[in-house]
């Protein structure tokens, strides 16, 4: 008996990403590419991060297919067309997968189904996760551009919390390209801050958080301000450090005000080891679920999965 599958493309701004899954949402293959960004470079503009996206997207797509032609049918192709599931969203470098969606679709008579960015990554994390069945819950975004806390009740997303101008993972792309590191940054200084512990006293400001909200452009200039000064030893232990107390301090308001204990953590940031254990040793008496590593940063399996679960269930 032919097997049914799901055909996922998600293209965010540093990564071009195919997925396929089957009816019980299990992982058929999941592929990545990281978009190219020059040496010292913060990042990618939309229009050079969508011309990759268009050269990554058929070499990922053929390998993909490739796995499941002979064995089954693909009977939707799904997409992640904007960054969030809002009215006016809307970023450039979706409009690739968007292109290579509706054409895969067409050409394998699928059905074409569309999400936000945000979404799929709920999604991948949440459907392996303790919280698979809950219905209402706090969900983190954490990511390169985005740190938001998300009030998720059924289908409805309502933003609640996070930070109200730079990103956690901008912050540290930002302080390990003036370290010298190589972007995205994210996983060498998390790397580094756990073989690091930070030490008594903290130089950095502790990061306010008021409502559920934070600002973080205070915490980069001084990190950034260090750096200068050739205080940059011990600043990559100082900064988690700091990063982990806020998302502490978020999570407690929004538990307080929402009356909510089950909090789900997606996006990049959150595959970060030394804020997940610092998270999981101080906030032990809520239910705190991370997802894998791999299916925390951006891909495209969260996709290919509420696809599957709107033709399937």
């Amino acid at each position: 008996m032919n097997s049914h599958y799901s055909f996922g493309i998600d293209t965010s701004n540093y990564k071009t990403s195919v997925a396929i899954v089957d009816t019980e949402g299990n992982i058929i293959c999941n592929f990545q590419k990281y978009l190219d960004v020059k040496k010292g470079e913060r990042g990618l503009r939309q229009s050079a991060a969508l011309f990759q996206h268009v050269n990554n997207l058929p070499a990922l797509v053929q390998e993909a297919f490739d796995m499941v032609k002979e064995h089954g049918k693909i009977d939707c192709v799904c997409v992640s067309e904007r960054p969030r599931p809002q009215a006016g969203s809307y970023m450039p470098v979706f409009n690739a997968g968007v292109s290579a969606g509706k054409m895969l679709a067409a050409a394998l008579d699928a059905a074409y189904l569309a999400f936000s960015h945000q979404e799929g990554h709920i999604e991948a994390v949440k459907h392996d996760s303790p919280l698979k069945d809950t219905e209402r819950m706090i969900s983190f975004h954490f990511s390169g551009g985005t740190s938001e806390a998300l009030l998720v009740d059924g289908e409805s997303i309502e933003i609640v919390g996070g930070s109200k101008d730079l990103a956690f993972g901008q912050v540290l792309d930002r302080v390990g390209v003036a370290l010298g590191m190589d972007f995205p940054c994210g996983q060498e200084l998390d790397e580094l801050a756990i073989g690091h512990p930070a030490p008594q006293q903290n130089l950095l400001p502790k990061i306010k958080c008021q409502d559920g909200y934070i600002n973080l452009s205070g915490i980069e200039t001084k990190c950034q301000r260090m750096i200068d000064e050739g205080k940059d030893i011990a600043l990559v232990p100082m900064l988690f450090q700091r990063l982990g107390q806020s998302i502490e301090d978020m999570t407690k308001q929004l538990r307080d005000k929402y009356d909510i204990r089950d909090f789900l953590f997606a996006g990049g940031v959150s595959s970060s080891s030394y804020i997940k254990n610092m998270l999981h040793t101080d906030l032990s008496q809520l239910n705190i679920c991370f997802g894998e590593p791999a299916l925390s940063t951006d891909n495209a399996v969260g996709i290919a999965r509420l696809g599957g679960k709107k033709i399937w269930l």
